[in-house]
């Protein structure tokens, strides 16, 4: 099986199942839920998750944004026709599996197209190989992302308020529950990556840095206060998890990215361990 039909495939896996991960919290905040109305919005998350599954049907109407980011061990070469290949194939899943076309040129607009995807390439010697993510960003929270470039000065306090107002601002229209994606340091456009790329962790793992790890904490439980809940219903469950990811910056810059995900958080992973499965 050649790459192109192996991206394809991961489409489908993205766009149709839900991670078990967002899953598990899902139904942990279900079964934790006391709010009737906010109780019936995630029984019906649930519901729509396994149909979904089952029918193999999109998540969400929104079918997002591809992002495609590429992780690459030593031993593999990076070409064009590699990462051309890559983006046929995920144009092709789009098509075959028929996920709605929503890309646009920025000012003209005009008729949407399965051609726009945006691509991350980064190199590793953690492992050998070949990592392709496929994460449909859907634009309801997306378009909530938010960035502020404070003072090196600046407290956790401060950095936490800003957090906790941008979940507040995004409100029921971000399709709620979320899961919060912080990036800390880098630079103002690395900071919003880190966001991004926060939100493909584990979100019922805990970071392994006790500093971010009790931040996160805190975080969640002043957001779940909000009382903003499942599609904006009320209730304890504004956010499922939320996630930190920092970066060393420059000594006269601390930025702050914040990338929100509604409660169909999808991505897909793929590992292609030998050269013959790549070229």
């Amino acid at each position: 099986m050649d790459i192109k039909k192996q991206v394809e495939q991961l489409v489908g896996a993205a766009n149709f199942d839900l991670r078990f991960d967002v899953l598990h919290l899902l139904q942990k905040a279900y079964r934790l839920e006391k709010n009737v109305k906010a109780k019936d919005a995630l029984g019906w998350i649930l519901e729509n998750a396994k149909i979904a599954h089952r029918e193999s049907l999109a998540l969400c109407q929104d079918t997002g944004l591809p992002v495609v980011f590429i992780e690459a061990g030593k031993d593999i070469p990076i070409s064009f026709a590699l990462l051309k290949a890559i983006e046929q194939g995920v144009a092709t899943g789009y098509a075959r599996n028929y996920l709605r076309a929503s890309i646009v040129d920025p000012l003209k607009r005009g008729t949407p197209s399965f051609v726009g995807v945006t691509s991350h390439v980064e190199f590793s010697s953690a492992h050998k190989g070949l990592k392709i993510t496929i994460f449909p960003k859907g634009f309801g929270s997306e378009n909530k992302s938010q960035l502020k470039m404070f003072n090196p000065t600046a407290g956790l306090k401060e950095i936490e308020n800003f957090i906790i107002e941008a979940v507040r601002r995004a409100g029921p229209e971000a399709c709620p529950p979320f899961v919060v994606g912080i990036g800390i340091g880098g630079t103002s456009d690395g900071s919003l990556l880190l966001a991004k790329k926060a939100l493909l962790e584990k979100i019922d793992k805990s970071n392994q840095d006790k500093t971010l790890r009790l931040m996160e904490q805190r975080l969640l439980k002043k957001i779940n206060s909000l009382n903003i809940g499942p599609m904006g219903l009320g209730g304890k469950c504004t956010a499922l998890a939320v996630k930190i990811k920092t970066a060393p910056t420059h000594i006269a810059g601390l930025p702050v990215g914040i990338n929100i995900s509604c409660h169909a958080l999808r991505s897909a992973t793929m590992y292609l361990s030998k050269m013959r499965e790549v070229l």
